[in-house]
């Protein structure tokens, strides 16, 4: 126990030394014009390369200015609208034509779509004693990093781990769009008998079911589920499959793609990126910030009150003191984001005559009020709309989905996403992305270690 003390001591001591000589003075980034965030001066993103992928429509350039509109989401230059339309319309699972289309860049037709779903059937399987070796004798707290972990694990059982060819990487993504249901819900079942102290229960994969369906039957204890619910997790699936090369996580597999380095290693680091707070896992945030909203108002459907605990949330009175409301706000959508919007209506009538109804009118409110108290409190008068963010967890939750999950599964869909961008990256990029950093740190003499003090 002394020891170990001792040792806390010398990392406190070790980290007064680092703040010691480790500040950067902020007005550096003015100076040398910085584009923290490799974001310009009004909000846009650096551009970084091209894509044939996806594109984020949030705004227009006006005379070189930033003129808000809608938001609208394509892939491949389909709207995301009219792919969810025809699948509602027609009353099928979409989310296996969307992974097509981002892979292909073309629609399939009802030969090629079969086909790709037997494919898909035949890679779902986890190799022989990859379960027992990788996922139950390695547990883990957070269902993230081990997919993650569990990704760079699938290296070491692919014969061909470090081939480049495009079919040698359409093969690997195939696989793992197929495999990531599966690892997330065992991941999910040994986490529980770990950690939670409550059974675990696995059931035999079946053939023939959509990506929302499977996921479904494997999760819950009985494997029984609605139509409704399974087209509304479909719908989830289509809407968080991609958005464009730019976010955070496919912009870390596209880097870590233009070094060279295998399949395996660039997914993995995909993951570790969409699990963080201000990207993927801002879900989490957005369930925390109503429960502090719920904890602190006599009513959470009540317009003045939720609006003064926003209030304490942006002045860094409430919540986690970030002065952030999660769920609003988005680096490239400014009037409103087309996912929030889908969701928003979706929600709405799933939520109605709900215990979620209540719970549906406070994101609701928070949706409409966070923009005119933003302007009253900070003074900023730049559009602001909900994110995908905002309506997702609630829609997860009404699913019966553990809170364990959400994010995990937006990693499960946007496999497709990375999948895409590794492969156009690998095939037309040609260059390592390599960004500059200007070095602020000055000359200094070597001083012989007798003569430090």
């Amino acid at each position: 126990m002394q020891k170990e003390r001792g040792t806390i001591a010398a990392i406190q001591d070790l980290c007064e030394e680092f703040r010691k000589y480790n500040r950067i003075d902020p007005a550096y980034y003015e100076k040398f014009d910085v584009k923290r965030g490799l974001r310009n001066q009004d909000g846009t993103g650096v551009m970084a390369g091209l894509t044939q992928i996806c594109n984020v429509h949030g705004y227009v350039l006006n005379e070189g200015e930033r003129e808000a509109v809608p938001g609208e989401l394509y892939y491949r230059g389909y709207n995301i609208r009219d792919i969810i339309q025809s699948c509602r319309t027609e009353d099928r699972f979409g989310y296996e034509e969307v992974v097509y289309l981002l892979l292909f860049g073309a629609l399939p037709n009802q030969a090629q779509l079969e086909m790709f779903n037997r494919v898909l059937a035949h890679f779902m399987y986890l190799p022989e004693t990859f379960f027992e070796d990788m996922m139950l004798k390695a547990p883990s707290p957070n269902i993230m990093n081990k997919l993650a972990r569990s990704v760079l694990a699938l290296y070491s059982y692919d014969e061909n781990a470090d081939e480049s060819t495009l079919e040698a990487e359409l093969g690997k993504s195939l696989q793992l769009i197929a495999k990531m249901p599966n690892l997330m819900v065992k991941a999910y079942q040994v986490k529980r008998r770990s950690y939670n102290g409550e059974t675990m229960y696995l059931h035999p994969e079946r053939e023939g079911l959509s990506a929302a369906e499977e996921i479904l039957s494997l999760l819950r204890m009985d494997r029984s589920y609605t139509h409704e619910e399974a087209s509304l997790l479909d719908l989830c699936l289509m809407l968080h499959a991609e958005h464009g090369g730019g976010n955070n996580s496919t912009f870390a597999c596209r880097v870590l793609s233009s070094s060279g380095t295998d399949a395996y290693a660039a997914y993995a680091g995909a993951i570790g990126a969409l699990k963080g707070p201000r990207h993927g896992g801002a879900n989490i945030k957005v369930l925390e910030m109503v429960e502090d909203i719920r904890a602190h108002v006599n009513s959470i459907t009540d317009e003045g009150q939720v609006a003064d605990h926003l209030r304490r949330i942006i002045r860094r009175e409430a919540n986690d003191h970030s002065g952030l409301v999660y769920g609003m706000g988005h680096a490239v959508y400014t009037l409103s984001d087309p996912r929030a919007v889908i969701l928003r209506e979706h929600a709405v009538r799933l939520a109605e005559g709900t215990e979620f109804e209540p719970e549906f009118t406070l994101l609701n409110i928070i949706e409409r009020l966070t923009p005119e108290i933003f302007l009253q409190e900070r003074g900023s008068s730049k559009p602001m709309c909900a994110n995908v963010d905002l309506y997702s967890g609630l829609v997860y939750r009404m699913l019966k989905i553990p809170q364990d999950l959400f994010t995990p599964l937006f990693a499960v869909s946007r496999m497709a996403g990375w999948s895409a961008h590794r492969i156009e990256e690998l095939f037309t990029g040609g260059r390592i992305i390599r960004p500059a950093y200007k070095s602020v740190s000055r000359p200094q003499k070597y001083l012989p270690l007798s003569q430090r003090g």
